[in-house]
């Protein structure tokens, strides 16, 4: 008869805003994934935890959750790496609205994201001509930077900045004002400057770094929000001359 699994104590953040953790005795196996925990508690203790996730490989971001307090990509972070004592803990991300468990609501995460004029404005047509450009030209090695930025909300979870100030738009909607800003085929590049300059805008950074320090694809979005901080100062002394 086979011996029994050495046990997990995961505690899981059950309810909405006002819930509390739920602790549970999950089996520890080999390569053990923090997504992979929570799903055996929704699959085999407690078919009602509610919890996001879609690709599994670290592609889409959706199943990212606080663990051990810090924001994390569950599928690719290892129970070995995170456990203390035999136990670990997961919640929702932080400085979002909790719909249910571990499901945060990420309405607020992409109306900044749009407040910071993310959207794209195209400067030519699908008639004109296609305009090359360099990938080495110092603005577009600028937006290549952060474009594979994928709106995991890992770093808005983590900037201590937006949860003493929730009007700040936070380091993934002012990475990507950046990464448009230096997009040679953005055309509304003043808007942009007008849209981060404002209430809540690049210039509430305190720059910690906790954005970079924790971006699970590696991104720098300290260092563009630095770049957002010189071109908007530069564009507001523009306006005086």
């Amino acid at each position: 008869m086979p011996e029994e699994a050495e046990k997990l104590e995961v505690s899981v953040w059950r309810g909405g805003a006002d819930g509390a953790y739920e602790t549970f005795q999950v089996p520890a196996y080999e390569n053990q994934t923090i997504l992979d925990v929570v799903s055996w508690i929704q699959q085999y203790a407690d078919p009602t935890l509610t919890y996001r996730f879609a690709c599994r490989v670290g592609m889409c971001g959706s199943c990212a959750m606080m663990v051990n307090g810090r924001p994390r990509w569950t599928c690719r972070t290892h129970i070995r790496t995170v456990v203390q004592d035999g136990a670990v803990q997961v919640g929702p991300l932080r400085n979002l609205p909790v719909i249910k468990d571990l499901a945060a609501d990420m309405d607020p995460f992409f109306d900044k994201w749009v407040a910071a004029g993310g959207v794209h404005s195209p400067s030519a047509t699908r008639h004109d001509p296609m305009e090359a450009i360099d990938p080495q030209e110092t603005d577009r090695a600028e937006a290549s930077a952060g474009i594979e930025c994928i709106n995991c909300s890992v770093c808005y979870a983590a900037c201590d900045t937006v949860a003493g100030n929730p009007d700040y738009l936070g380091p993934a909607a002012l990475q990507r004002a950046w990464t448009l800003y230096n997009d040679a085929k953005h055309d509304d590049r003043v808007n942009i400057l007008d849209a981060v300059s404002g209430n809540g805008g690049c210039h509430n950074c305190h720059s910690m770094g906790s954005c970079t320090v924790y971006c699970p694809n590696e991104l720098d979005p300290m260092s563009a929000i630095a770049g957002l901080k010189r071109e908007t100062t530069r564009n507001f002394f523009r306006k005086r001359r």
